[in-house]
């Protein structure tokens, strides 16, 4: 069944107000009739089956389905590689992030614009409804990698070069929100390593292979959602 992504303040009571741009795509791109039925998601948990009218939805049910989401909030800083976040946010969006923190850094090389991000937003909508999850990730504006460091809470793991970091998998437990962070092409520099540590930050590794910035948050992604889903540790299985 279509689905797609509302804001709260287009329910009015029964009545979903569909904007013009969801109409052309219900009507025009999916060639839904009159009478007929799609789901759609306020981003916040709650699914809604609608019946398709002339120029608006009536909201026939409404359910928050559990399992779907992972069971801990799963955040990612991400300092900006020079292309290729479009690809990350929409991959980690289906495997389940939480929130994104763009961020720069001592190597990073671009300085993303606030056009960049909403469109980084609409990704993170797009993969959703692909998805089939309810909540759609955060995506905070670009700032610096100490200052979205310093705001978050929960086990923290920054990712180290290969070395005698532990490695990821085998410091992940189920008790608390879950944040990593991805340094930029070259890595992270000593220098923000060690205040890293120093705000509490545990240095980790992926690895013995060289990952790419596009690449690693992806595969943090996985291991997490695989850890969190796994069936002898999931609460939904």
């Amino acid at each position: 069944m279509q689905r797609i992504t509302i804001d709260p303040p287009q329910l009015q009571g029964n009545q979903l107000v569909l904007t013009v741009p969801q109409l052309h795509y219900l009507q025009r791109v999916m060639r839904l009739q009159t009478g007929a039925k799609f789901q759609a998601i306020d981003g916040v948990g709650t699914l809604y089956l609608v019946e398709l009218s002339a120029d608006y939805g009536l909201v026939l049910e409404q359910s928050v389905p559990a399992g779907i989401e992972l069971s801990v909030a799963v955040s990612l800083i991400v300092a900006v590689p020079k292309i290729g976040l479009d690809d990350v946010v929409r991959a980690c969006t289906e495997l389940g992030v939480s929130e994104i923190y763009p961020v720069t850094s001592d190597r990073t090389i671009v300085q993303p614009s606030e056009q960049k991000r909403r469109r980084w937003l609409e990704i993170a909508k797009e993969a959703t409804e692909q998805s089939e999850r309810l909540i759609v990730p955060t995506i905070h504006p670009v700032q610096s990698w100490k200052t979205a460091m310093v705001q978050i809470i929960g086990q923290r793991k920054i990712c180290a070069a290969r070395g005698d970091s532990q490695h990821l998998m085998s410091c992940l437990d189920l008790q608390e929100s879950i944040s990593i962070a991805i340094g930029p092409e070259g890595g992270w520099t000593d220098r923000e390593l060690q205040q890293s540590i120093k705000l509490g930050w545990q240095p980790v590794s992926l690895g013995q292979r060289v990952l790419r910035t596009i690449t690693a948050p992806v595969a943090v992604m996985s291991m997490v959602s695989g850890f969190l889903e796994s069936p002898k540790i999931s609460p939904y299985i």
